[in-house]
Parts: C-alpha cells; sequence; structure tokens
C-alpha cells in the first residue's frame, strides 16, 4: 500500500496572514525532500485571495516567496486530510472543535511549541505595520524548532536525515 505523505495544516481566520506565514516557514525549513507535506486555511475567508503585502514583505526578507498563496476556506475534507492541525489562537481551537470533533485531538496551538512563552496566542497582524508583522513572523519562527522535533518523532526515525533543524 502506498503510503501517504504525514500533512500538517496551519489555521487562522482569514488565511493570508499568519497561517500562510507559518505555512511559507515552516516549508523553507523543512526543504524540498520534506518527509511532511504542508498547507494552510482559514475559517472565515474565502477562497483566492494572496497573502497581505506586509506578510508577504517580511517573508521575501528571508528570502522566501510568499506570493503564490492564496487563500482557502477550511472544509471537512482539508481537515480530514491533515495529520496534525496546527491553530494561532485558542478561539481558532474553540471553533474548529465546534465545526470538527472528530478532529479535536490532532489540534494544537502553535505556541504549545514554543518552549520559553507557555503558550498563548498568535495575535492577528492584519491592517498592521510591518514591524508587528515582522514579530508575528518572529513569534512564528520561535515555535519551529520544537514543532519540527514534534514532527520528527510523529513521522519516525526512518525520516530523520531529511529534516533539519
Amino acid at each position: 500500500m502506498h503510503r501517504h505523505k504525514p500533512h500538517i495544516l496551519f489555521i487562522c481566520t482569514g488565511n493570508v496572514c499568519r497561517s500562510p506565514m507559518a505555512e511559507y516557514l515552516l516549508r523553507h525549513r523543512l526543504g524540498k525532500q520534506a518527509a511532511w507535506k504542508v498547507g494552510s486555511a482559514g475559517l472565515f475567508t474565502g477562497n483566492g485571495m494572496a497573502a497581505s503585502q506586509p506578510a508577504i514583505e517580511v517573508l521575501q526578507e528571508q528570502a522566501i516567496d510568499l506570493t503564490p498563496h492564496r487563500s482557502r476556506v477550511v472544509t471537512k475534507d482539508i481537515i480530514d486530510a491533515a495529520t496534525l492541525i496546527v491553530v494561532m489562537t485558542a478561539t481558532h481551537a474553540a471553533e474548529l472543535k465546534h465545526r470538527f470533533p472528530e478532529a479535536q485531538d490532532r489540534i494544537y496551538l502553535l505556541k504549545s511549541f514554543d518552549p520559553g512563552c507557555g503558550g498563548g496566542d498568535i495575535p492577528d497582524p492584519l491592517g498592521g505595520t510591518k514591524a508587528q508583522y515582522r514579530t508575528i513572523r518572529d513569534e512564528i519562527e520561535a515555535t519551529l524548532p520544537d514543532l519540527i522535533l514534534y514532527l520528527k518523532s510523529y513521522a519516525g526515525e526512518q525520516d530523520e536525515d531529511r529534516i533539519r533543524p
């Protein structure tokens, strides 16, 4: 039987700031040969919107191109395909658990992977300054080393050498 790649899904409100930034930052860290498929979606959004301009700009500072991103609204199919669902706020987690109760054991708060901050929400920078977006980008990045360790343990040791910290 063909084994599907495990799939991590980032969720935020509009899928134009936080979740695409997390998706592209993680994808960049994992590299082309990643053991995980990485995606994102929004709880309250439409399909096909570009990422917000400041989000594009603060990822460009790290040589990551966010321009291909297009928003998509979260659906049961998207949730069912996800091995791991990572949300930006406790409110997102509650809304997802309400809409998709069968997925509640796969839903994690992104900041739960940042040992230094003790959890909490990643606030929505929409309409904010580039400096605010940079702060959000850095908060997301602070979670990635531990998230990647979690993904390694989840995917099993066979993929150990394919993920770089």
